[in-house]
């Protein structure tokens, strides 16, 4: 069976995945350029990312929908299993959002193209100057009820279980005194781990928590990385740790 999967995806997946990148890519860019950034920079990326999911078998169930405003800016946090959890996130999520991502994704032909014209804020911490960029390009975004989406491990994980967190996202929620929603992503990296090409068929599980909404003096930093992490950390099933994930946090 999983050489009839593998020429599947060959065959149709790989091929549907590279029209529908291209045709959502054009969307979004001309959408925006007409003046409907809001809108073009995330309906049809929702098609998209479950057009992912739909084409490669991989079934998304969501919870805890009831404990966000889709009038309301948050700053989403998320555990980063796999590639998958964009697609997840993207398509079932249910709230228009932005990512914070790497300033190396620009150079992703169609990719990189919709996102800059979409507004996804990329991160260039080069400098001061750069950096002060960066939060400006945020606060531009984080208004209206449009949110701020960011895996605050950086990266993929090795083995499905959370890196260490860093501050950045926190640092947005800080400055801009936003409630900061965790969610637990759960089944990406069984259906498409790090350094794998080709997904698997699978389930994935989003789990959207309450929002740690900012006290009247505003956010504790190191409190709220705390919190966030162990409300991800409370439906995450533990994985066996691998030598590469233990040297890597």
């Amino acid at each position: 069976m999983l050489i009839l999967y593998r020429i599947y995806q060959i065959l149709v997946f790989c091929p549907l995945i590279v029209v529908s990148t291209i045709i959502t890519a054009l969307a979004t860019v001309i959408g925006s350029a007409l003046g409907g950034g809001r809108w073009w920079g995330f309906y049809p990326e929702v098609l998209w990312s479950r057009i992912f999911c739909w084409l490669a078998f991989v079934k998304v169930d969501v919870k805890g929908r009831e404990n966000i405003d889709p009038k309301t800016s948050y700053v989403f946090v998320a555990n980063h299993q796999g590639a998958y959890d964009i697609f997840s996130l993207f398509g079932y999520l249910g709230h228009n959002f932005r990512w914070m991502m790497k300033q190396s994704l620009r150079k992703i032909p169609f990719v990189g193209w919709a996102c800059k014209a979409a507004g996804q804020i990329f991160v260039d911490n080069s400098s001061v100057s750069a950096t002060r960029h960066t939060m400006q390009a945020a606060e531009r975004q984080l208004r209206g009820g449009m949110s701020l989406t960011v895996f605050p491990e950086g990266a993929r994980s090795w083995d499905g279980n959370m890196r260490r967190f860093k501050k950045g996202a926190y640092m947005l929620a800080v400055e801009f005194n936003l409630p900061v929603v965790p969610v637990t992503i759960d089944g990406a990296f069984d259906v498409l781990p790090r350094f794998e090409f080709l997904p698997r068929p699978g389930h994935i599980h989003i789990t959207i928590h309450k929002p740690i909404l900012p006290p009247a003096e505003g956010h504790d930093l190191a409190n709220i990385m705390d919190e966030s992490r162990r409300a991800i950390a409370s439906v995450l099933p533990v994985r066996p740790t691998t030598a590469r994930s233990e040297n890597k946090n």
